[in-house]
């Protein structure tokens, strides 16, 4: 039976683009389609549908509006977001995701770029990503405010059963973390947790456009006590810092007289990604750290298995944490690092937070 799906866009020609492009895979039909929040809103009241498609500036009522009424009414669906490349439309786009979107799909500027294959295996690719995962129907996560935030040596202690068992590294620390699909939300659980002194500098590759990396660092760097931040060529990573690799920028970790520092590179994408996780974990065989704490959230695909499983057979070191099944929007890339035998510690993204602290302590 087809996934019944709800396009909901002020544009005419582009509801008209997304519903061709899905009702041409043998799994979707566009069922309605909406101008603008507040008949999405009227329809959802009474209708269920497997997936909505949702703009973000509309007339009448828009979609962080529609979100915040959905919210509200506690009106559950599985919501991806269609977003232009736009500073403004990026931090709207981040702030749906914080309100319960799942993903989203940059828009294209143009028409011929709309109706073009690229768009159209992108869009294809996360619906398929989402709502054939299973998992598209759980309640994940919401993430804490910042006033409610009081991260302390305890409170990582108070970790299950399995990673109460993991020893605090010595000597000096990196924490690398990879996620993709499903992992800007799944970030809000994951780095406002992490409490200001933890001994270590955090280095992230999310795979996102240029302009959104910018916009979640700001969003997280509000919610967090750590101090996040769009990494930038030269920084020099310093402890209780985050650093979120740019979209459209391969990043590396190159280690110097001055310390360590961020690498960023505009070689070509490896299987499409840019950053690519593999990249960053590959560059880490030559660190200087004493030990590394790597991190994969939900995502499709296999990045950072490669560069992982390098990285454990080039030096000691390695800790290795992955999110399970049951909280990942897409069980992919944790997947396929725990089928490679180089996971330590699989925990639910509730305490992906505190099993990292486990593992590098605070100052």
């Amino acid at each position: 039976m087809k996934k019944n799906i709800l396009v909901v866009d002020d544009s005419a020609l582009m509801r008209r683009i997304l519903c061709d492009i899905i009702n041409a895979d043998s799994n979707y039909e566009v069922t309605e389609t909406c101008r603008n929040g507040q008949e999405a809103l009227d329809k959802l009241r009474t209708k269920t549908y497997d997936a909505m498609l949702l703009d973000v500036n509309m007339p009448v009522m828009d979609g962080i509006k529609l979100l915040e009424e959905l919210q509200k009414e506690k009106i559950q669906t599985t919501i991806i977001m269609v977003s232009t490349l736009t500073t403004a439309e990026a931090d709207v786009t981040i702030r749906a995701m914080e309100l319960g979107a799942t993903d989203f799909v940059t828009k294209p500027e143009n028409v011929m770029d709309a109706k073009g294959k690229d768009f159209s295996d992108n869009l294809l690719g996360i619906i398929n990503a989402v709502l054939l995962s299973g998992n598209y129907k759980r309640s994940f996560v919401t993430p804490k405010v910042k006033t409610d935030i009081k991260p302390s040596v305890s409170s990582a202690d108070s970790s299950s059963k399995s990673s109460s068992a993991v020893p605090t590294a010595k000597g000096s620390k990196l924490i690398a973390l990879a996620s993709s699909t499903g992992g800007p939300k799944a970030l809000q659980s994951v780095i406002p947790y992490l409490p200001k002194n933890m001994d270590a500098p955090l280095v992230l590759v999310q795979h996102m456009p240029a302009g959104f990396t910018a916009s979640m660092a700001n969003r997280l760097n509000e919610l967090s006590e750590v101090e996040v931040k769009e990494a930038e060529d030269g920084d020099v990573l310093k402890k209780g810092w985050v650093y979120i690799a740019p979209g459209g920028k391969h990043i590396r970790v190159v280690a110097g007289a001055a310390g360590h520092t961020i690498k960023l590179s505009d070689e070509p994408p490896i299987g499409g990604l840019r950053p690519c996780a593999d990249i960053m974990y590959e560059s880490l065989e030559s660190s200087k750290f004493d030990s590394i704490c790597c991190v994969v959230l939900t995502g499709m695909g296999a990045d950072g298995t490669k560069g992982i499983n390098g990285l454990k057979k080039a030096r000691g070191g390695i800790f290795t944490i992955a999110q399970n099944a049951e909280t990942c929007v897409v069980y992919g890339m944790p997947k396929a690092i725990a089928e490679s035998g180089a996971v330590n510690e699989v925990v639910p993204l509730e305490e992906v937070a505190k099993t990292i602290i486990k593992n590098v302590g605070v100052k």
